[in-house]
C-alpha cells in the first residue's frame, strides 16, 4: 500500500519532547502504518465521542499516534504521546 503521511506542527513538537527510545519505536511502527495500517501490531482503532472521525495506534504500552485519513491514500498524524493525547 502506497500511503502518503503529513504531519501537523502540534505532532512535530510533540514528537521531539518524546524520549528516544520512543521515538525509535514510533519510527518502526511508522513503517509498519506504511505497508499495512491494519496491522494487528499497531491496534489501530477509530476513536469516540468528540474524536470520531479520528483513529489511533499504538507505538508502545500508553503511547499512541492519532491520526486523520485525509484521501484513501493520504494520512495526517495529528497527536503523538500517552493516553493524555486524548483528551487534547
Amino acid at each position: 500500500m502506497n500511503i502518503e503521511i503529513e504531519v501537523g506542527r502540534k505532532f512535530v513538537k510533540e514528537y521531539q519532547k518524546l524520549p528516544e527510545r520512543i521515538k525509535g519505536l514510533a519510527k518502526q511502527k511508522e513503517i509498519i502504518f506504511r505497508e499495512n495500517i491494519f496491522d494487528p501490531r499497531l491496534n489501530a482503532h477509530k476513536l469516540h465521542g468528540k474524536d470520531k472521525i479520528l483513529w489511533a495506534f499504538s507505538i508502545i504500552g500508553k503511547y499512541r499516534i492519532k491520526f486523520v485519513f485525509l484521501t484513501d491514500k493520504k494520512i495526517l498524524f495529528l497527536s503523538i504521546g500517552t493516553h493524555n493525547i486524548y483528551n487534547r
